[in-house]
């Protein structure tokens, strides 16, 4: 009998990687005295989790978090889907330049940019704000370059269509392209959720009003003040990361599809 290596491999890897997650989830409903113990908690309760949500500002945190990440996520890909649609179907002196300088900035990391940048959102007055949490994160390059070469795809029989019927360069972006967008538009939405969800250094960087934490930052602000009490740690890490979850199930198809029609792997 012959056995197949690679799919056990696959299986191997796949429960190293989901076992931690279990460990985090099983270790959120079990008491205190019963954390570091291995294996089923003794009793299971849902006291961790409710002591989170009702003592601790975690809704406030995911409020903003949620603030911060459908805002970024939908202004994001308007500016992104035309920026992206004037590249790949416009001409114009320069096209391929500006391209060039918008995907370089993929080599630059935010660590890299992050003194300058606080220094113009201190000179722009947006220390301490929604908006200094929002317009940074807006662009991009990654982005802009998943939509152009969806963009490149699409048969240009069809704006041809639409010149026929007197349409201007905004009425075929938004009547033609714009709908044709929507898978990709999908999967880049779950991109830029999770990625604004999950943002830490940023928000570290730009904020100090407690009114305006985003959830990863009052999860590690608990490891300061709760920092015995794992369970309640655990539960908070439990709590903030269901709605990434969520989203992720919700669209990893169009996830995946779009990968596919736009030729990454």
């Amino acid at each position: 009998m012959r056995i197949r290596f690679f799919p056990i491999l696959a299986h191997v890897l796949a429960i190293i990687a989901v076992a931690p997650l279990l460990w985090i989830l099983i270790s959120a409903l079990k008491p205190a005295e019963d954390v570091f113990n291995f294996g089923w908690p003794s009793t299971w309760t849902l006291d961790n989790l409710q002591y989170v949500l009702l003592k601790i500002p975690m809704p406030r945190f995911m409020l903003n978090s949620a603030i911060v990440s459908v805002t970024v996520t939908v202004v994001a890909l308007f500016f992104h889907s035309m920026a992206a649609y004037a590249l790949a179907r416009l001409r114009f002196p320069g096209r391929g330049i500006i391209f060039s300088g918008i995907m370089s900035t993929l080599l630059v990391s935010l660590p890299v940019i992050l003194v300058p940048l606080f220094l113009v959102a201190k000179q722009l007055g947006l220390l301490d704000s929604y908006a200094g949490l929002i317009v940074p994160s807006i662009f991009h390059a990654f982005g802009i370059f998943l939509l152009r070469q969806y963009y490149l795809n699409i048969p240009r029989e069809l704006e041809e269509a639409a010149d026929l019927d007197g349409c201007g360069y905004w009425r075929r972006y938004w009547s033609v392209i714009l709908p044709l967008s929507r898978p990709v538009l999908a999967s880049l939405s779950v991109l830029f959720f999770l990625a604004n969800w999950n943002a830490f250094l940023w928000p570290l960087t730009i904020t100090r009003n407690p009114d305006l934490r985003v959830i990863q930052l009052g999860v590690s602000g608990m490891q300061g003040q709760y920092a015995s009490a794992w369970n309640l740690i655990l539960a908070a890490a439990v709590i903030a990361a269901i709605p990434t979850v969520v989203v992720f199930v919700a669209g990893q198809r169009r996830l995946v599809d779009a990968m596919k029609t736009t030729g990454l792997k």
